[in-house]
C-alpha cells in the first residue's frame, strides 16, 4: 500500500510573480447640476429664436437679390436695403413717428373700447340664457355684416373725423372678442363647475376662480384676433378720409410714386402688428401661469 509523501519544498525555491501594477483612478471633473441646467436652458432659448430669425433672414433675403437680379421690376418691388433707407429717412425727418401716433391712438382707443364691451356681454350671453335669447338675434344680423362694408355709413353719420374710425374699429373688434368669450365660457370643464359648487363656491366666487380662468385662452384668443383686424380695418380707414396715419401715408406714397415710402409704411404696420401680438401673447401667459405648457406634460 503506497502512500503519499508530502514534497517538501523550501521557501527559497519558490519562485514568487511580480504583482501587477494597480491602476491609478483619476477623478473626473464633476459639472455643478445649476450650470448643467442653465446650459440647457441657453440652447433651447437659441433655437426657438434661431428658427423664426432664419425665416425672416430667407424672406428678407430673397427680397433683397430678388429685383437685384432682374426676377422683379426693381421699380415696382426695390430692393429691402432701399426700404430700409427709406424707412430711417421718414423716422429722421419725424414724417413716421407723426404718421404711427396716429394710427395707434385711433387702434387702441377703438380697440379698448370694443374689449371693454365684448367681454361683459360675452359673459352675460354665454351664463344667463334669456340675455343669449334676446340679444343672439340682432348680434348675429351684425356679425355677418363686414365692417368695411359700413364705412359709408359710419362717414356719413358720424363725420369724417376721428369718431368715425374709432367706431368702424371698435365694431370691428367687438366681434372676434364677444365670440371666443361666449366659447370660452360656455367650454369651461361641468366637472370643475360642480366640484366649486359642492365646495359651498358663492356665484361670484365660481366666476372669480373658475369660469374666468378656465375662459381666458379663448378669450386672449379672440383678443389677439381683434388686434390684428384692428390694424387692417383702420389701414382702410385711413386711406379713404384721413390727413395722418400709416394708411394715408401708404395712398400718398402710391399717388406720388414713391415706392421705397410706401413698402416703409407696410414694413411699419408689420412692427406694429408683430408688438401687439408679442405683448399680447406675454399677457395671456402672464393671467394663465396655472396652464401645464407642452414642454412640461
Amino acid at each position: 500500500m503506497s502512500s503519499a509523501v508530502p514534497l517538501l519544498v523550501r521557501p527559497s525555491e519558490v519562485t514568487a510573480e511580480p504583482a501587477a501594477p494597480r491602476a491609478i483612478a483619476i477623478p473626473r471633473p464633476t459639472v455643478p447640476a445649476g450650470l448643467v441646467r442653465a446650459a440647457r436652458t441657453t440652447t433651447t432659448t437659441l433655437i426657438r429664436i434661431t428658427k423664426p430669425l432664419l425665416a425672416f433672414v430667407l424672406l428678407l433675403g430673397a427680397w433683397e437679390l430678388a429685383p437685384r437680379f432682374g426676377l422683379v421690376d426693381e421699380v415696382f418691388l426695390p430692393p429691402f436695403s432701399v426700404v430700409v433707407q427709406a424707412f430711417a429717412e421718414l423716422t429722421a425727418n419725424g414724417q413716421l413717428g407723426e404718421h404711427v401716433s396716429a394710427s395707434l391712438t385711433r387702434s387702441v382707443t377703438g380697440f379698448s373700447i370694443a374689449l371693454v364691451i365684448a367681454v361683459p356681454v360675452g359673459i352675460a350671453i354665454a351664463w344667463y340664457k334669456p340675455v343669449s335669447d334676446f340679444l343672439n338675434p340682432v348680434l348675429e344680423l351684425f356679425r355677418n355684416t363686414a365692417a368695411l362694408a359700413l364705412l359709408p355709413v359710419f362717414v356719413l353719420i358720424l363725420g369724417i373725423g376721428e369718431t368715425s374710425k374709432i367706431a368702424l374699429i371698435g365694431y370691428a373688434t367687438f366681434f372676434p372678442i364677444l365670440l371666443n368669450t361666449i366659447t370660452g365660457v360656455r367650454t369651461v370643464d361641468p366637472l370643475l363647475v360642480k366640484s366649486a359648487v359642492s365646495l359651498g363656491f358663492s356665484p361670484l366666487r365660481l366666476f372669480q376662480k373658475v369660469i374666468l380662468p378656465a375662459a381666458i385662452p379663448s378669450i386672449f384668443t379672440g383678443i389677439r384676433m381683434a388686434a390684428a383686424g384692428s390694424i387692417l380695418v383702420l389701414i382702410a380707414a385711413e386711406m379713404v378720409g384721413a390727413r395722418a396715419g400709416l394708411g394715408y401715408l401708404i395712398t400718398a406714397a402710391q399717388q406720388n410714386f414713391q415706392i421705397p415710402q410706401m413698402y416703409a409704411g407696410i414694413v411699419a404696420i408689420s412692427l406694429i402688428g408683430l408688438g401687439f401680438n408679442f405683448a399680447l401673447v406675454a399677457l395671456e401667459r402672464r393671467l394663465s401661469r396655472w396652464r401645464t405648457s407642452p414642454t412640461d406634460a
